[in-house]
């Protein structure tokens, strides 16, 4: 029997969008926490403001790490992990260094995914790594991916940021985020302690219901209202 109180709680709330100010950011976290979500994902400068704003709730708050194109340094990205996580954050969602996967430089993407994920892990904090998927694109990198994130004991896979605009031949982008044949394949290559979470395009409660048989335990979310009151009506408020 699905529960809308088990689906609220694959919920991270995402509130990433350039254009946020404090008062979207306040706006986002009375949501989640009305929706009783397993997190928000915030930027690095909003968490101390997103964890005082959900104080006395059980919603998590979560912040992204080199985002979105995974670029910085790793010892930027631990000591962005860090500081994150003395501000308050909880849950760590890093971005991989994209270019070193594509080059196949799995040393220098190995060690970056270790050294954050120890630095989190260090400070009671849980890590999720983002593939990118609309740019990892070969399944034999996806795989290896899910390998390294295994030997590295990250909690979460994740597909990916939401933000993974791909420039076409006309000048146009296309988008593409989570689909159901990644989420699969991350889940059959990903160790048993390693769990799956979707992100991008994720929009209505079929989308999400779809993506959990795939094997996701968790999915970002910017349509959380739609998604959930959607529950209801079918599930009942419970």
């Amino acid at each position: 029997m699905t529960k809308v109180s088990d689906l609220a709680k694959m919920i991270d709330h995402s509130i990433l969008q350039p254009t946020h100010t404090d008062r979207d950011l306040e706006e986002q976290c009375l949501i989640a926490s009305k929706y009783y979500v397993a997190s928000v994902c915030v930027k690095p400068y909003a968490v101390r403001k997103a964890v005082k704003l959900l104080k006395g709730t059980d919603v998590k708050v979560g912040c992204v790490i080199g985002f979105p194109h995974g670029n910085s340094s790793t010892d930027v990205k631990v000591y962005e992990a860090k500081q994150a996580c003395a501000d308050g954050a909880k849950e760590i969602d890093m971005v991989i260094n994209i270019g070193k996967a594509l080059g196949g430089d799995w040393d220098y993407v190995e060690q970056e995914i270790k050294s954050v994920t120890d630095a989190c892990h260090q400070n009671d904090a849980i890590v999720k790594v983002i593939f990118e998927t609309d740019f990892i694109t070969r399944t034999e990198d996806k795989i290896r991916l899910c390998e390294i994130c295994t030997r590295a004991e990250a909690d979460f896979v994740k597909t990916s940021t939401g933000y993974g605009f791909v420039k076409q031949p006309d000048g146009n982008f296309n988008y593409k985020g989570a689909t159901i044949s990644d989420v699969e394949l991350m889940r059959k290559y990903s160790g048993p302690n390693v769990q799956v979470k979707c992100a991008g395009g994720v929009r209505t409660l079929d989308d999400l219901l779809k993506m959990r048989a795939a094997g996701a335990t968790r999915s970002g979310a910017t349509a959380t209202i739609a998604i959930l009151e959607d529950a209801k009506k079918r599930f009942g408020n419970k």
